[in-house]
């Protein structure tokens, strides 16, 4: 190679216009200006909010979810979800107990409230929400100590006390599947009619099939479930919050089998928010690390993502513990620096 080939190669290089990566940086924080502020300076321009209000009150209207899309607006940053009055809480604390409980007319009222914050989220022009199916909540064991002292959230399965069932009489697989359907079969054609996503959490952790815990069967729990769930009322509305962290929890070997999983869901455009977040373990034995002090590759990740066309946000969750980080804010710090950082250098390949 001449010397003056070796020297025009960079130029050349650099002349070949690079394809920019549809997905976006994002969080679940709040929407107070100092949280706004610092999402910015990070160069996080795109947000789920915190829960507007458990319930459908003057918080739901059009005008207040409006203006608040509208704030978060004059920050540069695009609201593009809020999670709905299902959260990951257990049954006795949830918002809206009823739907999972199977109680009539009560879960029909809860649904038709949901129904109604969905057309009010879309007349307020945010495209998405987020929600749980969730009976347990998040199960954990006791925490360990991970890189630098920092507490890592730990999980296993054989650790856990025994407790009674969650809800009496226990919900069977079966019966938990017809009450997800029962829900399913009347929210999904309201999301498709307003045209708002609407984005279902596994369940965390998955428990072992036909023993689960607390009576209860985490029929969201699997790779197989969650593959079910979305062919219910089969519609691009309808989707899921893809956590890969505890999607990577279900999994005997997640480093070499979670590729394969956002490849599946993400190909049919299943997955409309993810939370990038990285494990130490497995099925039944794991706890939550920092996203580079995990099994799974998140580079090799985030190439699957960007090959699929994912095009909505990667935002971190469930960061550890360091003495005195308040609200865990150096550490989602250091999680978007490193998110941004894979995604730039994905962007340039």
């Amino acid at each position: 190679m001449r010397r003056r080939d070796f020297i025009e190669l960079p130029a050349a290089a650099a002349a070949v216009p690079r394809k920019p990566i549809a997905m976006k940086l994002g969080t679940q924080h709040g929407t107070s200006d100092a949280i706004l502020r610092a999402c910015a300076a990070f160069g996080v321009h795109h947000i789920c909010s915190t829960l507007p209000s458990r319930q459908l009150d003057e918080n739901w209207s059009v005008d207040s979810l409006s203006r608040l899309r509208e704030r978060v607006e004059s920050f540069g940053i695009k609201l593009d979800m809020v999670p709905l009055p299902l959260s990951s809480l257990p049954i006795d604390r949830v918002e809206m107990p009823n739907i999972l409980q199977g109680r009539s007319p009560e879960r029909d009222r809860e649904i038709d409230a949901i129904c109604q914050m969905l057309r009010n989220v879309s007349r307020a022009g945010i495209p998405a929400v987020k929600y749980n199916m969730s009976i347990l909540g998040v199960v954990r064991s006791e925490s360990t100590v991970g890189r630098g002292g920092a507490r890592y959230s730990t999980f296993k399965y054989d650790r856990l006390p025994a407790a009674p069932n969650a809800i009496p009489g226990g919900v069977p697989a079966d019966l938990y599947w017809e009450r997800i359907t029962y829900f399913l079969d009347r929210v999904v054609p309201v999301a498709a009619e307003t045209k708002v996503k609407i984005a279902c959490h596994p369940h965390d952790p998955g428990m072992p099939k036909g023993k689960g815990y607390r009576g209860v069967e985490t029929v969201l729990g699997s790779v197989e479930g969650l593959k079910r769930f979305v062919s219910i009322r089969e519609n691009p509305y309808h989707g899921l919050n893809f956590c890969q962290g505890t999607v990577s929890e279900m999994l005997e070997d997640p480093k070499r089998e979670i590729l394969d999983v956002i490849r599946y869901f993400g190909s049919r455009k299943k997955i409309f928010n993810v939370h990038f977040r990285n494990i130490q373990g497995k099925f039944l034995d794991f706890r939550e690390t920092f996203p580079d002090d995990g099994d799974v590759d998140m580079l090799a990740a985030l190439r699957v993502y960007r090959d699929v066309g994912y095009d909505g946000m990667l935002m971190p969750d469930h960061v550890p513990r360091i003495e005195g980080d308040e609200g865990g804010r150096q550490a989602f710090a250091f999680a978007f620096g490193y998110i941004r950082a894979l995604m730039q250098a994905v962007a340039s390949e």
